[in-house]
């Protein structure tokens, strides 16, 4: 029997690859055109996802991230993006199965970006990195509907449901 974390890091890998699937086809000059959205435009904001994915990965791993902003200034193009963002995924995939519950449970400290201390249990940094992907991927679904591109639905029981037709 799988854990709520190993459910949700697989939920979110499957996801993402769905959904940058279309997002790769979406032409270079849609990707980064200026729009109404906190971090600029759909691939500053897929690039934000990935990149607070790496601080969360580090925060678990003990590391210095090395980044200073939330929204950095290199920003990968869409294959390079697409492909660090499904390592990624599988990365957090391999380590929420590595996990028992005794460590989901150690509380881990660290940095914020903004400053200040933060202290979150590895079951809720998990957590936050699955739900963080999935608000941010709604902001970029709507981007895709104003272009008339029509997004996959990456709702959880789509996820489970086919999971248990396998």
């Amino acid at each position: 029997m799988m854990t709520d974390t190993q459910t949700l890091t697989r939920y979110k890998a499957w996801a993402d690859e769905l959904f940058l699937s279309v997002v790769s086809t979406v032409p270079d000059a849609e990707l980064v055109a200026p729009r109404p959205i906190v971090f600029g435009s759909l691939i500053r904001t897929l690039n934000h996802s990935l990149a607070m994915d790496y601080v969360w990965q580090c925060h678990l791993l003990g590391k210095p991230h090395g980044l200073t902003s939330r929204n950095p200034e290199h920003c990968p193009g869409i294959h390079e993006l697409v492909a660090s963002q499904l390592e990624l995924d599988q990365w957090y995939v391999d380590y929420a199965a590595a996990l028992d519950e005794s460590a989901l449970d150690q509380v881990v400290e660290f940095e914020f970006i903004g400053g200040g201390v933060g202290r979150m249990s590895r079951r809720d940094i998990l957590l936050h990195v699955v739900n963080h992907t999935t608000y941010h991927r709604g902001h970029a679904a709507g981007i895709l509907y104003y272009l008339n591109v029509f997004p996959p639905t990456t709702d959880l029981p789509v996820y489970l449901q086919q999971q248990q037709q396998r």
